[in-house]
């Protein structure tokens, strides 16, 4: 694919919706949603955004996109990592991790590249093996990544020289964060790319993969850096 700005040109980027019961208008009714934030991010980054439903057999929707986001939203379930819920955790959404592991594992067997959000660096995390602190407040005695439902907290940090993050970023960056659990077991073939000072991983990414990156902050609020360098990823792998 080339760098241009025709329509035929543009990376088709995924974007996994949530499922959730929504009103709009006079319904009240299950509903397949998304922030405007995440599509509004691929464009401005030069793609064109495809919402993919969270329903398992959407995964094979994969198979016809240049890039994938896996978006933020409500806790992983613990069974998926082998724990008991935690009295902190969220409702699960069964429907949605597995269709998610489903979008991950096959965009990450054809080599296509993914960025993973918050909920989604989680699950690309738990997805390979990996394991979550269910309330990080009691991990690092604060809730400065969670300041109150509905409010992004600003939380610095550091970055890896050499990663795809740092490429991308710089040495640091000040993120919009809004969550409440956390990587805690790495799976096996994740280098950790980002800390916050009190040491939780912010960042993860995949070794041998041409891009996939993980973030525990929502880069969708203010800086669209990481969705141009996943659209020039996908740009990358089309012209390879």
């Amino acid at each position: 694919m080339v760098s241009s700005g025709s329509d035929a040109t543009r990376p088709l980027v995924g974007i996994t919706a949530y499922g959730e019961q929504a009103q709009y208008g006079v319904w009240d009714t299950e509903s397949v949603l998304l922030p405007y934030t995440y599509p509004n991010s691929v464009v401005a980054a030069g793609g064109v955004p495809v919402l993919v439903p969270p329903l398992v057999a959407a995964a094979a929707a994969v198979d016809r996109l240049d890039a994938v986001v896996i978006s933020g939203g409500p806790d992983v379930a613990p069974d998926r990592y082998g724990a008991l819920p935690h009295p902190r955790t969220g409702a699960p959404r069964p429907e949605r991790d597995a269709a998610e592991q489903a979008i991950i594992e096959r965009a990450l067997d054809r080599g296509i590249p993914l960025l993973a959000v918050c909920r989604g660096h989680q699950l690309l995390d738990v997805t390979l093996g990996g394991t979550l602190h269910q309330h990080l407040p009691d991990v690092v005695g604060h809730e400065k990544h969670n300041v109150a439902p509905g409010v992004f907290s600003t939380v610095e940090i550091a970055l890896e020289p050499g990663s795809r993050v740092a490429a991308a970023l710089g040495p640091s960056v000040t993120a919009q964060c809004h969550h409440h659990q956390s990587i805690d077991r790495l799976a096996a073939g994740l280098t950790v790319t980002g800390r916050a000072a009190d040491g939780t991983i912010e960042a993860v990414e995949l070794d041998g993969h041409p891009f996939v990156v993980g973030v525990q902050w929502h880069p969708e609020q203010d800086d669209p850096r990481l969705f141009g360098a996943l659209v020039a990823a996908a740009r990358e792998r089309t012209q390879a």
